[in-house]
């Protein structure tokens, strides 16, 4: 949702003058300040609706990760030794085992900071400013 609005203010940049971004309205308000004021519910909707989505796909990364993570120890054995040690399959598994928990951990710690970033206009800025 904010970064609609962003992209929005980089549509509405591109159209006017250079002049005119600085230019203030009746109000005293730059075309910036005006567009943030009217915007306001939408970053707040924008931001529920991050946590929200952010927090369920957690979720399922975490059980995800739990899944491989315990699967790494669980190999069929027979007698100590993994029943399909010398064969490629067993090498597939392991190499696929350590991707999808690398993987699953990542995702993790990226909802983790969408969950705790600060939702602020600026940082919306700045990370699609090119």
């Amino acid at each position: 949702m904010e970064t609609i609005i962003v992209q929005g203010i980089y549509e509405v940049e591109a159209m006017i003058l250079p002049t005119y971004r600085e230019r203030k309205n009746k109000d005293g308000l730059t075309p910036h300040e005006l567009f943030t004021k009217e915007h306001k519910d939408l970053v707040l909707q924008g931001e529920k609706w991050m946590k929200g989505t952010t927090i369920h796909y957690m979720v399922v990364a975490a059980l995800i990760a739990t899944i491989v993570f315990a699967a790494a120890f669980t190999v069929p054995q027979m007698t100590g030794i993994p029943i399909i040690h010398s064969e490629a399959i067993f090498k597939v598994f392991v190499v696929a085992d350590a991707i999808s928990l690398f993987a699953s951990a990542a995702s993790i710690l990226m909802f983790l900071s969408i969950l705790t970033s600060r939702y602020a206009e600026r940082d919306f800025w700045q990370s699609f400013r090119f």
